[in-house]
């Protein structure tokens, strides 16, 4: 009997050891707890979702700096999730933020031609 009880104990801590991070309603401990989420990255995240919350990942992207496509990765593979969904295989396209702009590779090549 006592086998079964701590089995099943065990069984459920190994299920709430590997439960998803929900970005949009954890706290800071919980942010920290995603391995590479250090007090810095949770300060930003949540000041982030103090504007609203976050709708994919390609959103907390674009507002939360430093996380780009290799640390969501991570930050996926160890349990946070965007509305309930992990870091899509592929990567997710990166939304900038207003007033950020970004070159184009055509014109990323035009500068280089007259250089």
């Amino acid at each position: 009997m006592f086998k079964i009880i701590a089995a099943a104990v065990l069984a459920l801590a190994s299920a709430a050891a590997f439960a998803a991070t929900e970005v949009n309603k954890a706290n800071q401990a919980e942010l920290e707890a995603i391995k590479g989420i250090g007090p810095s990255m949770a300060t930003r995240i949540l000041d982030a979702r103090k504007t609203g919350t976050f709708n994919n990942w390609a959103d907390l992207q674009g507002r939360v700096k430093g996380v780009g496509d290799g640390n969501a990765r991570k930050y996926s593979a160890d349990g946070l999730t965007v509305n309930g969904q992990a870091y899509p295989v592929g990567g997710a396209a990166v939304v900038k933020a207003k007033g950020k702009h970004e070159k184009t590779p055509a014109k990323k090549v035009e500068a280089k031609a007259k250089s």
